[in-house]
C-alpha cells in the first residue's frame, strides 16, 4: 500500500514538473516571439528612416513652413491645401505628410474654434498647424535659415554615393563619391557651377548660424588680433561677420580660385585664391571652420603645417582657431546619446563624400602634435561642435 502511495506521489511530481516545463517553454517561446517582433521593428525603422528626411524635403520644396508662417495663426488643413494651390483630392495626402512631420517635431497642432455654418451659435473645434523652432530654421527669409543646407545634402548628387558604398568597399576608388561620379566633390563642383553654388550656399547657411553664436559667446577669441585668414572660407560668410564685428581686424578669405573668382572685398576684407595644400596667406591667426574633418590624417597634417607657417609664434599672438566636432564617447542611456548619433552621421557623410572623418580629442591632439603645435584648448560651446584654439 505504501508503495502505491509513493508511485502516485511520483506521478503527481512528474506531472507537476512536466507542467512547469511546458510553462517554461511557453514563456521562452513568448520571449522569442517578442524579441523577433522587436528586431523586425528595429530593422523597419532603419529601412524607412529616409522617409523622415524625404518628407521634410518635400515640405520645404512645397514651401509649407513659409506658407504657415505667413498665415500668422494656426493654419487649418483646408487652408493649407488651398494655399498650396493643389487639387482637393490631395487633401488626405497633405494630412498624412503633415502627420509625419508633426511626429518628427517640425510642426505642432493647436485646437482652434470654428463656427458651424448650419448652427451659427454653436462652435466646433478643429486643429491648425504651427511652426516649431526647428521649422523656423527652414524659412526662406530667416537670417539663420538652414534650408540651403538641407536641399544641398539631400540633392541626388550627394545622395547617390550612398547607393554605391558597398561597391566602394570592394574597389580602389578614393571615396564612394568617386565611385558614383568619377571624381571628387570639389572637382565636380569646379566643373558644375550650379553644384558649386548649391554647395557654397549650404556652407554659408551653416556659417551664419554658427557665427551668430560665436560672436555672442566667444568674442574673446578674436580680441587682440589685427589679421585673420579664413581658410576654405567659401563666399566669405564667416569672414564678413568677423570683419563687421571687428573693423580693426584685416580679414582674408582664402579658397580655391573657382570659388572666389569675381567676388569683391571691402575695406578690411579681401579674397585670395589658392590651394591650402601649397600655401596659406600670412596672418596673426588662421581660422578653419569645418575644414579638417574633410580630410584624412596625412592631408590634415599638411594643412596644419601650412597653418603653422602662416602665423607668428604663440608669444607674438599667433594661433589657429578651429570650429569642428570633437566626438565624445557616451554610455547607453546617456542624455548625449542622440548627439553622438548625429556626430556619427557626419562621420559617415565624410566617408561617403570626402576622405575625412570626425575625430575624438585624442585624435585631434595627435594631429596637432604631428603638425608641430605645442598646446590647444577646446571650448564645447557650439552644440555638436567645439571651438578649438591651437597654439604654435
Amino acid at each position: 500500500m505504501l508503495r502505491g502511495h509513493l508511485d502516485a506521489a511520483y506521478r503527481i511530481l512528474f506531472l507537476l514538473r512536466l507542467d512547469c516545463k511546458k510553462k517554461e517553454m511557453a514563456l521562452q517561446n513568448d520571449e522569442l516571439s517578442k524579441t523577433l517582433l522587436q528586431s523586425q521593428a528595429h530593422i523597419w525603422n532603419h529601412i524607412f528612416s529616409f522617409i523622415k528626411s524625404m518628407s521634410l524635403k518635400c515640405a520645404i520644396k512645397l514651401n509649407i513652413p513659409d506658407i504657415i508662417h505667413a498665415h500668422g495663426s494656426p493654419m487649418l488643413l483646408s487652408e493649407l491645401v488651398e494655399a498650396l494651390a493643389i487639387k482637393k483630392e490631395r487633401t488626405q495626402s497633405v494630412y498624412r505628410l503633415m502627420r509625419m512631420l508633426v511626429h518628427s517635431g517640425f510642426f505642432i497642432k493647436q485646437s482652434i474654434p470654428t463656427r458651424n455654418v448650419d448652427q451659427e451659435e454653436e462652435e466646433e473645434e478643429e486643429e491648425g498647424y504651427l511652426l516649431t523652432p526647428s521649422s523656423r530654421l527652414l524659412l526662406k527669409e530667416d537670417a539663420l535659415s538652414l534650408r540651403p543646407y538641407l536641399l544641398a545634402l539631400l540633392d541626388p548628387t550627394l545622395m547617390d554615393p550612398w547607393q554605391d558604398m558597398s561597391r566602394w568597399f570592394q574597389n580602389d576608388d578614393i571615396t564612394p563619391f568617386h565611385t558614383t561620379h568619377g571624381m571628387s566633390l570639389y572637382d565636380l563642383a569646379g566643373k558644375k557651377p550650379m553644384l558649386n553654388q548649391f554647395f557654397n550656399e549650404a556652407m554659408a547657411s551653416d556659417a551664419r548660424l554658427v557665427m551668430s553664436v560665436v560672436l555672442e559667446h566667444c568674442r574673446g577669441v578674436f580680441q587682440g588680433l589685427d589679421s585673420i585668414v579664413d581658410v576654405g572660407g567659401g563666399t566669405g560668410t564667416v569672414a564678413k561677420s568677423i570683419a563687421n564685428a571687428f573693423p580693426n581686424i584685416s580679414c582674408i578669405i582664402f579658397d580655391l580660385p573657382h570659388v572666389v573668382n569675381g567676388l569683391v572685398g571691402s575695406k578690411n576684407l579681401t579674397y585670395v585664391g589658392g590651394d591650402m595644400f601649397e600655401f596659406i596667406p600670412n596672418a596673426k591667426a588662421v581660422l578653419l571652420k569645418w575644414i579638417i574633418h574633410n580630410w584624412n590624417d596625412e592631408e590634415c597634417v599638411k594643412i596644419l603645417k601650412n597653418c603653422k607657417e602662416a602665423i607668428p609664434s604663440k608669444e607674438n599672438g599667433g594661433k589657429l582657431v578651429i570650429i569642428d566636432m570633437v566626438v565624445k564617447q557616451v554610455d547607453e542611456g546617456d542624455n548625449e546619446l542622440s548627439s553622438l548619433e548625429t556626430q556619427l552621421f557626419f562621420d559617415m557623410l565624410m566617408m561617403a563624400c570626402l576622405t575625412g572623418r570626425q575625430r575624438s580629442e585624442k585624435e585631434w591632439a595627435k594631429l596637432f602634435l604631428e603638425s608641430g603645435f605645442s598646446d590647444y584648448k577646446i571650448n564645447p560651446v557650439l552644440g555638436l561642435r567645439s571651438l578649438i584654439e591651437v597654439y604654435p
